[in-house]
């Protein structure tokens, strides 16, 4: 008999741990301050000068940890222009190292703000060169902290319309309108046009309207994070010579309002599908602003946006099928014709005061960039692309500055109820234009601007069509 008893306790303890629960989902959230410390430093957004004496408000690199038990990822947004790919790559071994997390598993995404210090670094000593090891310990903090605040958590997502603050920035002009680009040839469209009736016809794009949340709470209804997208790019008019994380780094600062968190929670918002999406009303006289003010009103706007889609969410999931998808894809680099070559290096030969002048703008900034394409010995280039599940969110990521129309066909082709498309995600190489849209000429499929062939748009498309199936199963 007590052999039998034995047995039976033997097989007792034994049942549990065949028919335990699975692992609860986790999540932690942590916001890392990477504001600079020493300055002057260079911002590199623009073409002319632009320096940065002081901070006007700070910059972050913000992420949030999602682990089912089996899959552990992480996303980390960064205030900056577009971090270089290698600081992320040193920043993700570095994190991967401490937490156990695959590198493959992890996305880091800039927010394009054009109010940011360069992430390439400097001389040894120098402000730009702090700068860097602020930024790559910053990032590395933010994924191990949260990591280490895991606890048990639940999330939904969904999207509300915020139309009124994105615009298509290329457009067709009226006959006789446009200008020489700076090749000394005439594009069909283009970008940023100015707001004069007298030469506006129409956009030469959409729009994607849609604000989308991914909101992630803990057991007691709590907020932990909120990871946003919106495609849109910086808002600009930030003060001059500071510092400043734009309209981005103002939506975090206000969305805990809105959600009433209880001190620790994280808002992020992502750059989304918005390489040809402003925030100037091409057709409408805007009333003056005061510096920063319309990065308040689209932050404000943002934050309304969130907190209307937020109440779209019937339920927050406890068990969501979480994935994650890294490939690596081969990409050609662009070649010039032998008569751009040509031209380019009869443009960079003037050296006559008045002939330079009488050259397009930013015609010799230009030619030198086909005779760097022409020269350079790479054929092609290795471009890292991520689609992620969570629960029926899809989000991919680009490292380009991904035109509105891919995000649109990725969004329509997803087998996921939301999906997030977000740009300058793990480096950034440059503007990605539909084939259309290069027919049309324009800042953004100029060579220089864009680096890849005409037809990297519809691969990569592919890619994550296929990589969002595979998540599906």
């Amino acid at each position: 008999m007590k052999s039998h008893l034995l047995f039976a306790s033997a097989l007792f303890l034994t049942v549990p741990a065949a028919a335990q629960d699975p692992p609860a989902f986790r999540a932690g959230a942590f916001a890392a301050d990477i504001t600079p410390q020493q300055f002057p430093l260079n911002m590199p957004g623009g073409f002319s000068a632009n320096g940065a004496e002081s901070a006007h408000d700070p910059l972050h690199a913000r992420a949030v940890v999602l682990d089912d038990g089996t899959t552990t990822l992480a996303m980390v947004v960064v205030d900056n222009l577009g971090l270089s790919p290698a600081l992320i790559i040193e920043a993700k071994a570095i994190a991967s190292h401490k937490t156990g997390i695959p590198v493959e598993k992890i996305l880091v995404s800039s927010t394009h703000t054009h109010s940011a210090p360069s992430s390439g670094g400097g001389k040894e000593g120098s402000p730009e060169a702090a700068y860097r090891q602020r930024l790559l310990d910053g990032l590395v903090e933010s994924i191990v902290k949260a990591h280490e605040t895991r606890r048990p958590a639940a999330v939904g997502a969904a999207s509300h319309p915020l139309p009124e603050e994105v615009f298509n920035r290329r457009w067709y002009l009226k006959p006789g309108k446009m200008n020489p680009n700076p090749f000394g040839k005439m594009d069909e469209v283009k970008m940023n046009p100015g707001t004069s009736p007298d030469t506006l016809d129409r956009p030469a794009a959409p729009t994607d309207p849609d604000f989308l949340v991914l909101s992630i709470q803990d057991e007691k209804r709590q907020q932990i994070a909120l990871y946003a997208s919106y495609a849109l790019h910086y808002v600009g008019a930030t003060p001059r010579s500071q510092v400043s994380a734009d309209y981005f780094g103002e939506f975090a600062r206000l969305m805990p309002s809105r959600l009433r968190g209880d001190g620790t929670m994280v808002a992020m918002l992502a750059n989304g599908a918005s390489g040809d999406i402003n925030n100037i009303p091409f057709t409408v006289t805007r009333p003056p602003r005061e510096t920063f003010e319309q990065v308040r009103i689209v932050a404000q706007k943002a934050a309304d946006a969130a907190w209307f889609a937020h109440r779209r969410i019937t339920s927050h999931d406890k068990a969501p099928k979480l994935g994650m998808i890294e490939r690596q894809v081969e990409l050609r680099y662009r070649r010039p014709a032998e008569e751009d070559i040509v031209a380019a290096r009869k443009v960079l030969d003037t050296k006559v005061k008045e002939e330079i002048e009488a050259l397009p703008r930013l015609a010799q900034h230009y030619a030198a960039s086909v005779i760097a394409a022409a020269e350079r010995a790479e054929e092609t280039l290795t471009v890292p692309i991520q689609a992620i599940r969570v629960g029926d969110l899809a989000i991919c990521g680009l490292p380009f500055e991904v035109l509105v129309e891919i995000g649109l066909e990725l969004r329509e082709k997803s087998p996921f109820g939301e999906t997030m498309v977000i740009g300058l995600a793990n480096g950034r190489y440059g503007y990605l234009p539909t084939p259309k849209q290069h027919a049309l000429g324009g800042y953004e499929t100029w060579l220089g601007t864009n680096t890849v062939e005409v037809d990297s748009s519809e691969i990569l498309t592919k890619h994550l069509l296929e990589m969002m199936g595979e998540l599906d199963q």
